[in-house]
């Protein structure tokens, strides 16, 4: 079996192709053959030791998988050889084969290809736990999406449509705004040669946003944070852009406002029915044509470090996928 391995914490650039034995399903656990894996913006920092889970070395990066159930350990119900799965795992997914507990395993669509499967799970699992459980979007109120054309960016834009939501989507270039367009957003700002906040007061009738999905980080949170309409909410999703903001909190005391954490991870371990209900519906809009992935580039498995760098750099608009 092939499979992409650290064995140092390093930059991208030093991640290897080595051929492993194939792995065995453990009591509880399933094997599945990859058909594609998603490129997400933790793996970069958890192949450098920077992120809150750190893996032993060596290991294989890559946690957002797609495939075949090929084989089934011991005490494994519900599942059968040959289904069509994702799962979510912390690490492994750069690979052929993967072991995956049961219980990180579901069901895909029929109509769901492994490539968008791939790119499915994270940023839209992210996003509507975001949207639903941690901003409370209610219909006609207007969202402000940051990274707008990138993965997680991107399904926030689809899921506040589909939740009846104003959507403007903020974004650095015209291929991304042209991408958050496709996607179903009512108004594009580009951030680089744009006001962010003299635009925001126009689109808004000087109002304010009721929420904004910050997944970028940097100075522009304390602008969307005082662009917040009254008892609005700010959606902390990560830092792609390096730097962690910090705020004056009388901000929130004058705009009446809630800076809220979003962290999926810790949501799906610890309210897996509530998270199977978000993909029940998720799964639905996706058969109703509501969602409809971006997927802009697949790379093959020993090019998983360069889909990385991509992706560091901002240069992906949408998902990218590996793919063995």
């Amino acid at each position: 079996m092939k499979a992409v391995m650290c064995e140092e914490f390093a930059a991208p650039e030093h991640l290897k192709l080595r051929d492993l034995e194939e792995p065995q399903p453990h009591a509880g656990g399933l094997r599945i053959r990859v058909e594609a894996c998603g490129v997400n913006f933790p793996e970069t920092l958890i192949i450098q030791n920077k992120y809150q889970f750190k893996p032993e070395l060596p290991f294989t990066p890559g946690g957002e998988v797609a495939g075949v159930v090929d084989a089934i350990g011991e005490g494994v119900s519900g599942f059968e050889i040959g289904d069509k799965v994702m799962a979510m795992a912390l690490t492994g997914g750069y690979a052929e084969q993967i072991v995956v507990d049961a219980a990180a395993v579901r069901k895909r669509p029929e109509t769901m290809s492994g490539e968008t499967a791939a790119g499915f799970t994270m940023t839209y699992g992210t996003s509507m736990h975001a949207l639903k459980q941690r901003a409370r979007l209610q219909p006609g109120e207007t969202l402000l999406v940051l990274g707008a054309g990138g993965g997680v960016g991107l399904a926030a834009v689809e899921i506040g449509k589909a939740m009846g939501a104003r959507v403007i989507a903020a974004a650095s270039s015209e291929d991304k705004l042209r991408a958050a367009q496709r996607a179903g957003a009512d108004a594009l700002i580009d951030y680089t040669t744009e006001d962010l906040r003299a635009r925001l007061k126009e689109l808004t009738g000087g109002r304010g946003v009721d929420a904004f999905y910050d997944p970028v980080g940097g100075e522009m949170f304390e602008t969307c944070l005082r662009s917040l309409a009254w008892g609005g909410r700010a959606l902390v999703i990560g830092f792609a852009s390096g730097e962690i903001p910090k705020v004056a909190v009388n901000l929130p005391l004058l705009k009446g406002c809630d800076i809220v954490g979003v962290f999926w991870g810790a949501f799906r371990r610890q309210f897996p029915q509530e998270d199977a209900r978000n993909f029940d519906e998720l799964f639905a809009w996706y058969e109703a044509g509501r969602l409809s992935p971006q997927i802009s580039r697949v790379y093959p498995l020993e090019q998983a470090g360069q889909a990385l760098i991509d992706l560091t750099e901002r240069k992906v608009v949408g998902k990218v996928i590996v793919k063995p």
